[in-house]
Protein backbone atom coordinates (compact mmCIF):
# COMPACT_ATOMS: atom_id res chain seq x y z
CA UNK A 1 0.00 0.00 0.00
CA UNK A 2 1.28 3.33 -1.17
CA UNK A 3 1.30 6.34 1.21
CA UNK A 4 2.24 9.90 1.11
CA UNK A 5 3.82 12.27 3.52
CA UNK A 6 5.64 15.76 2.75
CA UNK A 7 5.16 15.23 -1.29
CA UNK A 8 7.14 11.52 -0.61
CA UNK A 9 5.68 8.55 -1.20
CA UNK A 10 6.79 5.31 1.38
CA UNK A 11 5.46 2.03 1.51
CA UNK A 12 3.69 0.56 4.72
CA UNK A 13 6.45 -1.16 6.79
CA UNK A 14 6.69 -3.92 9.28
CA UNK A 15 6.03 -2.76 13.40
CA UNK A 16 9.06 -1.43 14.91
CA UNK A 17 10.54 -0.29 11.42
CA UNK A 18 13.38 2.27 12.14
CA UNK A 19 12.97 5.71 10.40
CA UNK A 20 14.64 9.71 10.73
CA UNK A 21 16.87 12.37 9.36
CA UNK A 22 20.48 12.84 10.30
CA UNK A 23 22.73 15.83 9.73
CA UNK A 24 25.70 16.02 8.73
CA UNK A 25 27.57 19.40 10.07
CA UNK A 26 31.08 20.60 10.76
CA UNK A 27 33.51 23.11 9.13
CA UNK A 28 34.63 22.60 5.65
CA UNK A 29 36.61 20.18 4.26
CA UNK A 30 36.12 18.16 7.53
CA UNK A 31 34.97 14.63 5.69
CA UNK A 32 31.10 15.25 5.57
CA UNK A 33 30.73 14.33 2.42
CA UNK A 34 33.09 11.50 2.64
CA UNK A 35 31.14 10.20 5.72
CA UNK A 36 28.31 9.94 3.92
CA UNK A 37 29.76 7.91 0.99
CA UNK A 38 31.17 5.45 3.59
CA UNK A 39 27.96 5.08 4.98
CA UNK A 40 26.65 3.79 1.64
CA UNK A 41 29.85 2.30 0.94
CA UNK A 42 29.63 4.18 -2.79
CA UNK A 43 29.68 7.47 -4.23
CA UNK A 44 26.69 9.85 -2.98
CA UNK A 45 28.11 12.86 -3.35
CA UNK A 46 31.04 14.24 -4.88
CA UNK A 47 34.28 14.91 -2.77
CA UNK A 48 37.23 17.33 -3.13
CA UNK A 49 39.77 18.45 -0.45
CA UNK A 50 38.65 21.95 -1.47
CA UNK A 51 35.84 24.08 1.06
CA UNK A 52 32.57 23.98 0.25
CA UNK A 53 32.85 21.98 -1.97
CA UNK A 54 28.97 21.12 -0.98
CA UNK A 55 26.77 23.83 -1.91
CA UNK A 56 23.10 22.39 -1.48
CA UNK A 57 21.70 19.82 0.79
CA UNK A 58 22.32 16.10 -0.33
CA UNK A 59 20.28 13.81 0.65
CA UNK A 60 21.26 10.25 1.08
CA UNK A 61 18.72 7.31 1.76
CA UNK A 62 19.86 4.70 3.33
CA UNK A 63 16.96 1.68 3.40
CA UNK A 64 17.34 -1.67 4.86
CA UNK A 65 14.11 -3.93 5.77
CA UNK A 66 14.49 -2.83 9.40
CA UNK A 67 15.10 0.79 9.10
CA UNK A 68 15.67 3.87 6.76
CA UNK A 69 17.59 6.49 7.72
CA UNK A 70 18.16 10.07 5.63
CA UNK A 71 21.66 11.45 6.04
CA UNK A 72 21.37 15.28 4.95
CA UNK A 73 25.05 16.40 3.73
CA UNK A 74 25.13 19.96 4.26
CA UNK A 75 27.62 23.02 3.13
CA UNK A 76 30.15 23.58 5.87
CA UNK A 77 29.54 26.34 8.42
CA UNK A 78 32.36 29.16 7.89
CA UNK A 79 32.84 32.66 8.15
CA UNK A 80 31.02 33.90 4.86
CA UNK A 81 32.81 36.21 2.52
CA UNK A 82 30.26 36.00 0.00
CA UNK A 83 26.60 36.49 -0.63
CA UNK A 84 27.10 32.67 -1.72
CA UNK A 85 29.14 32.15 1.41
CA UNK A 86 25.80 33.19 3.55
CA UNK A 87 23.60 31.14 1.87
CA UNK A 88 26.07 27.95 2.10
CA UNK A 89 25.60 28.90 5.78
CA UNK A 90 21.98 28.86 5.64
CA UNK A 91 21.59 25.94 4.02
CA UNK A 92 23.44 24.30 6.55
CA UNK A 93 21.93 25.78 9.63
CA UNK A 94 18.50 25.23 7.86
CA UNK A 95 18.80 21.32 7.97
CA UNK A 96 18.89 21.14 11.79
CA UNK A 97 15.45 21.90 12.03
CA UNK A 98 13.21 19.25 12.93
CA UNK A 99 16.27 16.58 12.49
CA UNK A 100 16.19 13.52 14.62
CA UNK A 101 20.23 13.32 14.91
CA UNK A 102 23.08 15.83 13.99
CA UNK A 103 26.40 14.00 13.50
CA UNK A 104 29.45 17.06 14.55
CA UNK A 105 32.28 16.48 12.51
CA UNK A 106 35.95 17.30 13.92
CA UNK A 107 39.08 16.82 12.81
CA UNK A 108 41.75 14.06 14.68
CA UNK A 109 44.70 16.12 13.00
CA UNK A 110 43.70 19.61 13.80
CA UNK A 111 43.40 22.19 16.49
CA UNK A 112 40.05 22.27 17.72
CA UNK A 113 39.28 25.78 16.84
CA UNK A 114 36.96 28.71 17.30
CA UNK A 115 34.94 27.27 13.92
CA UNK A 116 33.87 24.32 15.60
CA UNK A 117 33.25 25.77 18.90
CA UNK A 118 30.81 28.40 17.08
CA UNK A 119 29.11 25.46 15.44
CA UNK A 120 28.78 23.48 18.85
CA UNK A 121 27.10 25.92 20.38
CA UNK A 122 24.28 26.43 17.87
CA UNK A 123 23.69 21.90 18.37
CA UNK A 124 21.05 20.68 20.51
CA UNK A 125 23.66 18.64 23.07
CA UNK A 126 20.66 15.70 23.65
CA UNK A 127 20.71 14.80 19.95
CA UNK A 128 24.25 15.62 18.85
CA UNK A 129 27.03 12.90 18.28
CA UNK A 130 30.72 14.29 18.00
CA UNK A 131 32.47 12.43 15.41
CA UNK A 132 36.14 12.66 15.17
CA UNK A 133 36.88 12.01 12.19
CA UNK A 134 40.11 11.38 9.49
CA UNK A 135 42.25 9.34 12.98
CA UNK A 136 44.15 7.55 10.35
CA UNK A 137 46.13 10.35 10.11
CA UNK A 138 47.03 10.17 13.69
CA UNK A 139 48.78 8.20 16.47
CA UNK A 140 46.27 6.71 19.35
CA UNK A 141 47.45 9.41 21.80
CA UNK A 142 46.31 12.30 20.18
CA UNK A 143 42.89 10.58 19.33
CA UNK A 144 42.49 10.23 23.11
CA UNK A 145 44.02 13.85 23.38
CA UNK A 146 41.25 15.44 21.37
CA UNK A 147 37.93 13.50 22.31
CA UNK A 148 39.32 14.66 25.80
CA UNK A 149 38.93 18.39 24.62
CA UNK A 150 36.06 17.57 22.93
CA UNK A 151 34.15 16.44 26.28
CA UNK A 152 34.11 20.31 27.34
CA UNK A 153 31.07 20.51 24.52
CA UNK A 154 28.93 17.87 26.20
CA UNK A 155 27.10 15.99 23.80
CA UNK A 156 25.47 12.67 23.65
CA UNK A 157 28.11 10.51 22.40
CA UNK A 158 31.83 10.87 21.00
CA UNK A 159 32.71 8.52 18.08
CA UNK A 160 36.56 8.32 16.81
CA UNK A 161 36.27 7.24 12.83
CA UNK A 162 37.97 7.51 9.49
CA UNK A 163 35.26 8.36 6.80
CA UNK A 164 38.15 7.40 4.38
CA UNK A 165 39.56 4.03 5.58
CA UNK A 166 36.41 2.85 7.14
CA UNK A 167 37.41 2.20 10.13
CA UNK A 168 34.77 2.78 13.22
CA UNK A 169 31.92 4.01 10.27
CA UNK A 170 29.66 0.33 11.03
CA UNK A 171 30.09 1.32 15.06
CA UNK A 172 28.66 4.78 14.28
CA UNK A 173 25.84 3.56 11.72
CA UNK A 174 24.68 1.29 14.60
CA UNK A 175 24.45 3.85 17.06
CA UNK A 176 22.94 5.97 14.89
CA UNK A 177 19.94 3.24 14.37
CA UNK A 178 19.55 3.17 17.80
CA UNK A 179 19.03 6.85 18.33
CA UNK A 180 16.32 6.82 15.99
CA UNK A 181 12.54 6.82 16.12
CA UNK A 182 10.31 4.11 14.82
CA UNK A 183 8.85 5.68 12.21
CA UNK A 184 7.58 5.05 8.77
CA UNK A 185 9.81 5.02 5.10
CA UNK A 186 9.54 8.38 3.84
CA UNK A 187 11.47 7.43 0.21
CA UNK A 188 10.56 4.60 -2.10
CA UNK A 189 12.33 1.42 -1.72
CA UNK A 190 15.60 1.43 -4.09
CA UNK A 191 15.78 5.48 -4.35
CA UNK A 192 19.24 6.75 -2.41
CA UNK A 193 19.28 10.29 -3.65
CA UNK A 194 16.74 13.32 -4.39
CA UNK A 195 18.67 14.95 -7.07
CA UNK A 196 17.78 15.25 -10.41
CA UNK A 197 19.91 13.21 -12.99
CA UNK A 198 20.66 16.50 -14.38
CA UNK A 199 22.08 17.78 -11.06
CA UNK A 200 24.11 14.85 -10.26
CA UNK A 201 26.03 15.25 -14.02
CA UNK A 202 26.90 18.89 -13.22
CA UNK A 203 28.00 17.94 -9.77
CA UNK A 204 30.40 15.38 -11.41
CA UNK A 205 31.85 18.12 -14.09
CA UNK A 206 32.78 20.50 -10.45
CA UNK A 207 34.06 17.60 -9.00
CA UNK A 208 36.54 17.12 -11.90
CA UNK A 209 37.04 20.87 -12.24
CA UNK A 210 37.95 21.56 -8.54
CA UNK A 211 40.59 18.68 -9.10
CA UNK A 212 42.24 20.13 -12.23
CA UNK A 213 42.12 23.83 -11.24
CA UNK A 214 44.42 26.38 -9.43
CA UNK A 215 43.02 27.29 -5.30
CA UNK A 216 42.02 30.54 -6.21
CA UNK A 217 39.36 29.32 -8.89
CA UNK A 218 37.15 26.57 -6.88
CA UNK A 219 34.90 29.26 -5.25
CA UNK A 220 34.62 30.90 -8.54
CA UNK A 221 32.84 27.83 -10.49
CA UNK A 222 29.33 27.03 -10.54
CA UNK A 223 27.58 24.27 -12.96
CA UNK A 224 24.71 23.62 -14.52
CA UNK A 225 23.06 21.22 -17.26
CA UNK A 226 21.24 23.41 -20.02
CA UNK A 227 20.16 21.07 -22.08
CA UNK A 228 19.34 16.82 -21.44
CA UNK A 229 18.63 14.93 -25.11
CA UNK A 230 20.56 11.89 -24.52
CA UNK A 231 22.79 10.63 -24.87
CA UNK A 232 23.71 14.33 -25.23
CA UNK A 233 24.47 16.66 -22.38
CA UNK A 234 25.03 20.06 -22.48
CA UNK A 235 27.05 21.54 -19.10
CA UNK A 236 27.24 25.59 -18.33
CA UNK A 237 30.31 26.45 -16.24
CA UNK A 238 30.32 29.77 -15.14
CA UNK A 239 33.26 31.84 -13.80
CA UNK A 240 33.62 35.56 -12.76
CA UNK A 241 36.25 36.45 -14.82
CA UNK A 242 37.70 36.18 -18.48
CA UNK A 243 40.72 35.32 -16.91
CA UNK A 244 39.73 32.13 -15.11
CA UNK A 245 37.76 31.00 -18.40
CA UNK A 246 41.23 30.73 -19.88
CA UNK A 247 42.61 28.49 -16.99
CA UNK A 248 39.25 26.28 -16.91
CA UNK A 249 39.45 25.57 -20.65
CA UNK A 250 43.34 24.90 -20.89
CA UNK A 251 45.80 24.99 -23.53
CA UNK A 252 44.10 23.76 -26.24
CA UNK A 253 41.04 22.59 -24.82
CA UNK A 254 43.16 20.42 -22.63
CA UNK A 255 41.42 20.93 -19.43
CA UNK A 256 38.18 20.03 -20.55
CA UNK A 257 38.73 17.27 -22.85
CA UNK A 258 39.91 15.80 -19.71
CA UNK A 259 37.06 16.63 -17.39
CA UNK A 260 34.46 15.54 -19.90
CA UNK A 261 36.72 11.75 -20.41
CA UNK A 262 36.30 11.66 -16.54
CA UNK A 263 32.61 12.40 -16.42
CA UNK A 264 32.24 10.02 -18.94
CA UNK A 265 33.41 7.50 -17.26
CA UNK A 266 31.21 7.66 -14.41
CA UNK A 267 27.86 8.12 -16.59
CA UNK A 268 25.97 4.90 -19.16
CA UNK A 269 27.83 3.85 -22.08
CA UNK A 270 27.40 6.16 -25.09
CA UNK A 271 26.85 9.79 -23.59
CA UNK A 272 28.22 12.74 -24.45
CA UNK A 273 28.97 15.96 -22.87
CA UNK A 274 29.31 18.92 -23.97
CA UNK A 275 30.89 21.32 -21.69
CA UNK A 276 30.69 25.39 -22.25
CA UNK A 277 32.42 28.18 -20.30
CA UNK A 278 30.43 31.22 -19.66
CA UNK A 279 31.80 34.58 -17.57
CA UNK A 280 29.25 35.95 -15.41
CA UNK A 281 30.97 38.75 -13.44
CA UNK A 282 31.16 38.13 -9.71
CA UNK A 283 28.12 35.83 -9.78
CA UNK A 284 28.72 34.79 -6.13
CA UNK A 285 27.36 37.96 -4.96
CA UNK A 286 24.48 38.16 -7.21
CA UNK A 287 21.25 37.38 -5.70
CA UNK A 288 19.79 36.02 -9.27
CA UNK A 289 23.01 33.99 -10.42
CA UNK A 290 22.35 32.37 -6.78
CA UNK A 291 19.19 31.49 -7.70
CA UNK A 292 19.92 30.51 -10.91
CA UNK A 293 22.11 27.98 -9.80
CA UNK A 294 19.91 26.92 -6.88
CA UNK A 295 22.15 28.16 -4.35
Amino acid sequence: MKKTTDNHAYTAVPDGHISGFVSLVGRPNVGKSTLLNAFFEKKITIVSDKPQTTRTEIRGVLTTPESQIVFCDTPGIHKPRTLLGTRLNDTARFTLKEIDLVLFLIEADSVIGKGDKFIAKSLPPEKTVLVLNKIDKVKSDRILTQLNKASEFSFTEYFPISASTGEGVSKLLEHVKTELPTGPRYFPEGMETDFSEAFWVAELVREQLLSEVREELPHSIATRVTDWNWPHIRCEILVERNSQKGIVIGHKGEVLKKVGTEVRKQLEDGAFIELVVKVEKDWQKRPRSLDRFGY
